[in-house]
């Protein structure tokens, strides 16, 4: 079998196992290694010391694989379908553009940051954030802003909750709204490895695991580019895929690079609620929602807990800024889609929870991993943006939990809810779309 014919077999097998987009990248120092290697002397990628073991491993696949040829780089579609939106923001929002002159009606309301004259959370309003992050200047970028061309019709949904968020009165990430999805992806990855190795090829699959920067191997194989966010951007699927990647001694022929559609369009930087996309295409993790509920694992700073609003494990703002989701079709994967025995709590009921049945709720959920100080940190910080007199009782409690992060965590809210009291000013009514998301991950 010719270098070809085993390419185009290998497509086939990864689009049989489910896979959205298999591209090939050669086995080259990855192109932004100089930038990945400047973030880390800066200390942007916070806590997450694993990032900076090795650099030049993690910049040189065949320092990973000895005598690796080609990356091959794959996507599987996670989208679940239906606006990550409260109706009532998105009501506001699609009455604001409509008096926009300068909006473009090419652009879905759903997939547009929050106009700056619709309604907004109390904790956005109160404490403005993404709305004043710098961008840039239309001179400063070297193409005008590429509009994705009209979506074609969608044939209707096919998933378990026929695509609409959960209702709830939180937002998880939707890449979390189910089981973790390295369980997932490692199992299609192992099968299209034994398929390669049967063909003489020696193999490293990665799920976001392994000393790899996907992203930028994802861009060289023409899978996506990279956006302003920094997340990676596809034609076809937008901002919500997963990325997964096997090094293999076995030279391919390489796909063509892909080129920036982005332009001028800063979306994801002035939607961001933290303004931790610092400038396109440069993320500090510190300052970041994901990093903030996920990664770290210590207090979350005063100044960013308004910012955080109802989010309990990561965001999903800039993802859902970037217009090129109006192609986003639901997955058809039913393991992607929202767990009812989750969604059915209110964040009250999460304050709970005991180690064992945060481990019996979040069991096969990537929510699992953080455990459960960290989780109920989220939850307080979620509830002092968005509780009411009601949630006192159950503050008070995790008030006295031995693990200072909760407790320290409870009593902001706690603090934040009576001075809201006290001043009159309440909280927004819980929305029947008021969750978003599922990246880093973050990451």
């Amino acid at each position: 079998m010719s270098p070809s014919e085993l390419k185009t077999a290998l497509i086939a097998q990864a689009r049989a196992l489910g896979f959205d987009d298999c591209r090939i990248a050669p086995a080259q120092p990855a192109a932004h290694r100089a930038l990945f290697e400047q973030w880390i002397a800066e200390g942007k990628h916070g806590d997450m010391a694993w990032l900076a073991r090795n650099p030049e491993r993690r910049t040189d696949p065949t320092l990973v694989l000895p005598g690796a040829k080609s990356v091959i780089v794959l996507a599987l579609n996670y989208y679940q379908g239906g606006s990550a939106y409260p109706s009532s923001e998105l009501d506001g929002r699609k009455e604001a553009q409509r008096g926009a002159k300068e909006e473009s009606t090419t652009v879905p309301v759903a997939d547009a940051p929050p106009s700056p004259t619709a309604p907004i959370p109390y904790w956005e309003r109160r404490y403005p954030t993404g709305s004043e992050t710098p961008a840039t200047s239309p001179s400063s970028e070297p193409n005008s802003h590429q509009e994705p061309p009209p979506a074609s019709g969608q044939p209707p949904s096919t998933t378990v909750n026929n695509g609409q968020p959960p209702s709830t009165p939180f937002r998880i990430a939707r890449y979390a709204w189910n089981n973790d999805y390295h369980d997932l992806i490692e199992a299609k990855l192992r099968t299209l490895s034994d398929f390669l190795t049967a063909h003489g090829g020696t193999q490293r699959p990665y799920v976001d695991t392994g000393p790899v920067l996907e992203r930028d191997f994802a861009s060289e194989s023409g899978l996506g580019w990279g956006g302003k966010s920094t997340m990676q951007i596809h034609r076809h699927l937008g901002t919500w895929f997963f990325l997964a990647d096997i090094l293999t001694t076995l030279d391919l022929p390489p796909d063509t690079p892909a080129t920036d559609h982005c332009g001028k369009c800063t979306r994801c930087i002035t939607a961001c609620p933290t303004q931790a996309i610092t400038a396109p295409r440069r993320m500090d993790a510190r300052r970041c929602i994901s990093y903030l509920t996920i990664e770290s694992k210590g207090p979350i700073p005063l100044e960013f807990r308004h910012a955080i609003g109802d989010r309990i494990y990561g965001c999903d703002t800039c993802l859902d800024a970037c217009p090129w989701n109006r192609h986003a079709q639901a997955s058809n994967e039913a393991t992607f889609q929202a767990r009812t025995t989750i969604f059915a709590h209110t964040l009250r009921d999460f304050l709970t929870l005991t180690d064992d049945t945060f481990r019996a709720l979040f069991a096969k959920s990537p929510i699992k991993r953080i455990k459960r100080p960290a989780f109920l940190r989220n939850v307080c910080v979620a509830l002092g943006n968005t509780g009411t007199p009601a949630d006192l009782p159950a503050l008070q409690q995790a008030a006295t939990d031995v693990h200072p992060l909760i407790s320290e965590h409870a009593q902001w809210a706690i603090q934040e809810i009576q001075t809201r009291a006290e001043s009159g000013c309440h909280p927004p009514q819980a929305s029947p779309k008021a969750i978003q998301e599922p990246h880093a991950h973050h990451p």
